[in-house]
């Protein structure tokens, strides 16, 4: 009991963040993080496509949470399991940096020049570009204009959203829809195997790198007091 009460007490903000974005997820107040996420999901997917010998062609977001990549090359193997897996990937290293680092400014003003050089690139329709260019540049204007606490607070809230969206979307729509034509039922097309193998894998992956952040990731105090960072 004893060490459950000091759990909670360093780390109440995470858990307050944790359940406030969990609470609030499927509500508009925070559609602009959904979409967000999705972005990282395709993100991922342009970056498997690029590391593996591919061409980016396009990449599109949409206000109603949907997105694709068109790639030429690269590997489809990669390609498709890097969605839900290297979106789960991004979210993690941002949350890990956010509460280990004194990084906070630089890597956010980093995260929103490559989401402008997305835009500037890939993006071709307008939501999607106007999206990513309003992203990228409040990214840029909140590293340099806002305290480092707020930006560390971002990265956490963009980390715990990539956290939570990954498991439970993998689940969604591999498993418990695994009629619809997801990242999943694609890879089983190219290279075998079937939707729910496939999903049910990623599933448990995205478990174990949940498990492995938050057991390596947490400090023994998370809470964010004011002048506790101090730039690099």
């Amino acid at each position: 009991m004893r060490s459950l009460s000091a759990f909670v007490s360093n780390h109440w903000q995470l858990l307050t963040l944790t359940l406030l974005i969990t609470l609030l997820w499927n509500t508009d107040v925070l559609l602009p993080l959904r979409i967000l996420t999705v972005f990282l999901h395709e993100l991922a997917h342009a970056l498997a496509a690029i590391f593996t010998g591919g061409d980016v062609l396009s990449l599109s977001i949409s206000p109603n949470e949907g997105g694709f990549v068109t790639a030429r090359g690269g590997s489809p193997f990669w390609i498709s399991s890097a969605g839900y897996i290297g979106s789960l990937l991004i979210g993690a290293t941002l949350f890990i940096l956010a509460l280990r680092t004194h990084w906070d400014r630089a890597i956010l003003a980093a995260f929103g020049a490559i989401t402008l050089m997305v835009a500037a690139f890939y993006v071709r329709d307008l939501f999607a570009l106007g999206f990513t260019l309003a992203t990228g540049a409040a990214m840029l204007l909140a590293s340099r204009y806002l305290s480092l606490e707020i930006n560390d607070m971002i990265l956490r809230t963009i980390g715990i959203s990539s956290i939570i969206y990954a498991p439970l979307d993998i689940f969604d729509d591999t498993i418990r829809r695994a009629h619809l034509r997801s990242d999943a039922r694609i890879l089983a097309e190219q290279v075998g195997g079937s939707t729910l193998f496939w999903g049910g894998l990623w599933l448990v992956i995205s478990l174990g790198v949940i498990a492995l952040t938050l057991r390596y990731g947490l400090p023994q105090n998370s809470n964010i007091t004011l002048r506790q960072k101090t730039t690099p």
